[in-house]
């Protein structure tokens, strides 16, 4: 499966996973509780990283640069704390300055969706009040090629070079 089509699919089973949540699901953008603290990236995902540093190297010189800055600055801390922000998420608005190229953990964050029989993380400010049959009904099962797990890195890691 080609990465631009493995992308496009899971894209599509997160609006699916979305559609289904309804009002439970309440992540917008400036939202960005789940961009904070270290996590760990497939060596896929850093390459998409790369590439959209790339794009928006073109297309907005400077904002790349504050990423560029920001994923250095991470990857010199000796440790990144619980609360430390990901080096892509703009501080000014809250919103991912690689959201096209946002790894695959981000992309599935928020509404309840599964692979492999494991359930991933719901994000902790969606389905406030819901029991877990009412999150269960929302869920949406995603096959996810190995390939696109292989490998661990950090997004600053990824992109301090």
């Amino acid at each position: 499966m080609g990465n631009g089509e493995f992308i496009q699919i899971v894209d599509a089973a997160l609006a699916e996973a979305a559609r289904k949540s309804g009002a439970w699901l309440v992540c917008r953008p400036g939202c960005c509780e789940c961009c904070r603290g270290p996590f760990a990236i497939s060596d896929r995902d850093a390459v998409r990283l790369r590439a959209g540093l790339a794009e928006l190297e073109k297309s907005d010189p400077a904002r790349a640069d504050r990423v560029r800055d920001r994923a250095r600055a991470t990857a010199a801390l000796p440790a990144m704390g619980d609360d430390d922000p990901c080096p892509v998420l703009d501080p000014e608005t809250g919103t991912c300055d690689l959201y096209s190229a946002r790894p695959f953990t981000c992309r599935v964050f928020g509404p309840p969706i599964q692979w492999g029989g494991d359930a991933v993380g719901v994000c902790e400010l969606c389905f406030e009040g819901a029991t877990q049959e009412e999150i269960a009904a929302c869920a949406v099962d995603l096959a996810v090629p190995d390939e696109e797990l292989n490998g661990e890195t950090l997004i600053a890691l990824a992109l301090a070079q």
